[in-house]
């Protein structure tokens, strides 16, 4: 395994110098920060962020013409001191802000320090696509976790890595995946095995046929696409004997999935919480397999509908303050996702938990009471019923839920009457529901993302 001395030895026997290679010294030089950074206590960590904090609230009254206008409406007063008290008196920032204001939210001027300046676009599942500017340094943040994620689960830098994403370009010529290695961050400090890359759009059979002929050790690709490349190895199809390991990014992971991965030949998930307005949010424990929030970079709250922190076990809206971006402040952001808060972690570190990644508001089903709750939508019994290749509820109203399965025949009386039975179990509610059929692939969003649940009702 390599650890992070070993890169710094090897970088140096090569000669490689803050000098003549700056951004991979500055890359060493914050792993090293974070290496010591994991290990401070909450309050300790709480202490810090609100300093880090401190920079940014007085930079954003300065350059931010709308942040300026909220800290005064609010009577607060970015020069003094903050608490965790004042902190949280802030007005949540909206998605709907985000969208309308941003040229009001945009800062005039950034630190120099904090380099260039380049934009990027969420991937609008929702058809709401948001803008948001950042800069090198919160790029350089972004390479600095994902190295840390690599160096926690001690990968085999040498080994083979296969990428499954949205608009990904194919790369599967061996000379030049193997000359290419694993790319940004690895291969800033690194010599790494060969990547090799396919589109999500290559058929999943063709996918699992590239998967055994290319043999990688590690695969990185979305949960929804992990489900169906394991529908096709629970029927038949050969599992690469060398792999190990699944990351999965970009939807929420169903935990059904890691159980199905063990059952074929003790395949490993590690997820990866992140979002292109913030970069990584919370990596998986190699401990416990809880969650740890980034907490270098960012100040994550999980609150209830009143607006409380919640507690440990408890459920509610992740709001992100991203404590580096100076380009584009976010703070207090409320990113419409949700998440259940994690316990003290029995790993050691001091950077708090989440037990697990809900999902947005839109994938909540609604009780006629106006309840919400998450159902159990992706259970894998829905196959033992028949051969359905892939599966989504949408919730039109309270009282019609579209079950949309892709199947070579429709479901008989029967075994309509068995998935009405266990998609009811799911929903926690009998709701009424209808089928509809297809020969065709369920749509994605234009990020490539699946969701098993969408409720279309407000």
């Amino acid at each position: 395994m390599t650890k992070l001395h070993d890169i710094k030895d090897n970088w140096a026997a090569q000669g490689r110098t803050a000098n003549n290679d700056p951004v991979a010294a500055n890359l060493l030089s914050l792993l090293t920060q974070f290496e010591d950074s994991q290990w401070w206590s909450a309050q300790e960590l709480q202490q810090k962020q609100l300093v880090q904090f401190a920079l940014l609230a007085a930079h954003a009254y300065r350059h931010s013409p709308f942040f300026r206008s909220r800290f005064d409406q609010a009577g607060l007063d970015p020069s003094r001191a903050w608490t965790a008290d004042s902190f949280t008196s802030i007005p949540l920032l909206t998605r709907a802000e985000l969208m309308q204001q941003a040229d009001h939210i945009y800062c005039r001027k950034v630190p120099q320090q904090h380099g260039a300046v380049h934009k990027v676009q969420t991937s609008g599942s929702t058809g709401q696509v948001v803008t948001v500017a950042k800069t090198e340094f919160n790029q350089l943040l972004w390479l600095a976790l994902a190295m840390r994620e690599h160096l926690w689960h001690e990968r085999d830098f040498a080994a083979t890595l296969a990428v499954i994403k949205a608009l990904t370009p194919t790369l599967d010529d061996p000379a030049e995946a193997a000359r290419l290695g694993w790319g940004h961050p690895a291969t800033l400090l690194l010599q790494t095995g060969p990547s090799y890359a396919q589109p999500l759009a290559m058929d999943v059979a063709q996918q699992a046929a590239w998967l055994a002929r290319i043999d990688p050790k590690y695969l990185l690709t979305y949960p929804s696409n992990l489900g169906a490349l394991l529908d096709r190895y629970e029927h038949g199809d050969a599992v690469p004997p060398s792999l190990c390991q699944v990351r999965t990014v970009g939807e929420t992971l169903h935990p059904g999935l890691r159980e199905r991965c063990r059952k074929l030949g003790r395949i490993e998930i590690v997820d990866m919480y992140s979002s292109q307005e913030v970069g990584l949010i919370a990596l998986q424990c190699p401990v416990s397999g809880l969650y740890h929030i980034q907490s270098e970079s960012l100040i994550v709250e999980i609150l209830d509908d009143d607006g409380k922190p919640c507690r440990p076990g408890e459920t509610g809206r992740v709001v992100i303050t991203d404590l580096h971006n100076f380009a584009t402040p976010l703070i207090r952001y409320e990113i419409r996702d949700y998440a259940e808060v994690g316990p003290v972690c029995p790993c050691g570190r001091g950077l708090p938990t989440l037990a697990r990644i809900m999902g947005r508001r839109r994938n909540m089903v609604v009780f006629p009471d106006g309840k919400r709750h998450w159902p159990l939508i992706g259970a894998h019994s829905y196959r033992e019923v028949a051969d359905i290749r892939q599966y989504q509820a949408i919730q039109h109203s309270l009282e019609d839920i579209e079950i949309r399965l892709v199947i070579d025949e429709p479901l008989s009386k029967m075994q309509e009457a068995r998935l009405t039975e266990l998609a009811r179990q799911a929903l926690g509610h009998p709701f009424p529901l209808r089928f509809s059929y297809s020969k065709d692939e369920l749509p994605k969003t234009g990020g490539g993302k699946f969701e098993e649940f969408i409720s279309l009702v407000r």
